[in-house]
């Protein structure tokens, strides 16, 4: 039921704007940094690899930031490409460099690492970048030997999860960019009653500024609990 949450509210397009950062500041610069290099095609002695890898538990925004790095690269012209198994795309010595992306590789099969096998190949000499995310670094992926090593030699980064103070801070200042007060009480009874990771969070919240908006009443917590337990009543979330 939870997943139709997302289908009565969908949350805004990933963007880094709208990523809640907690400990992840360094990450998210050398991620713009990584980005920028290859956009730019300026070299970096920072920041000189071709791969970067992503690693961290369910719900710490690894896809969130595979999507936002992708919305990044596309606002400054450069050519993305999503690698999905059963739909790889042709490599050619001729393809313009790009940046490629490819989210739980953890799950990638013989086909699809074969595929990365060659394409690391190709980036290195026709330029280009790619991005991974997995629940675990490389040296820890059940992949095939020689993938999982070219993997190894780009820069990797845990991406970690917020603690309770963090997701407060953060769910405060998300709010304030809406223009939305929220109160210390509002977020521990979400954080006691919903689900607790981000995504979960901040789409909920947007559908209480909404709802809020709707009955021009400022958000309180009686309202915030009449909210959801009739979001309960429909099926549309878990309390």
């Amino acid at each position: 039921m939870q997943q139709l949450i997302f289908n009565l509210f969908p949350p805004p397009p990933p963007t880094f704007e709208n990523y809640l950062v907690g400990n992840n500041e360094e990450l998210i610069s050398a991620l713009k940094t990584f980005l920028d290099t290859h956009i730019q095609g300026v070299a970096n002695p920072v920041m000189s690899t071709m791969s970067l890898h992503l690693w961290g538990a369910t719900g710490v925004g690894k896809s969130h930031l595979l999507a936002a790095a992708a919305d990044y690269a596309q606002k400054r012209a450069y050519p993305i490409h999503l690698v999905v198994p059963g739909a790889l795309p042709a490599l050619s010595q001729n393809q313009p460099p790009a940046l490629w992306l490819v989210d739980d590789i953890e799950a990638a099969n013989e086909e699809t690492q074969a595929f990365l096998f060659t394409l690391y190949n190709l980036l290195r000499e026709l330029g280009g970048a790619l991005l991974t995310a997995a629940l675990l670094p490389p040296s820890q992926l059940l992949l095939r030997s020689d993938t999982r090593t070219r993997l190894g030699w780009g820069v990797v980064y845990e991406v970690t999860r917020l603690d309770d103070d963090q997701k407060t801070r953060a769910l405060i200042d998300y709010a304030r960019t809406r223009g939305l007060i929220l109160t210390i009480d509002i977020i521990r009874y979400l954080l006691k009653t919903t689900k607790r990771d981000m995504r979960s969070l901040t789409v909920i919240l947007d559908a209480l500024d909404r709802y809020s908006l709707t009955l021009k009443r400022p958000l309180t917590l009686p309202l915030v609990r009449a909210w959801l337990q009739e979001q309960a009543m429909k099926g549309s979330i878990d309390c």
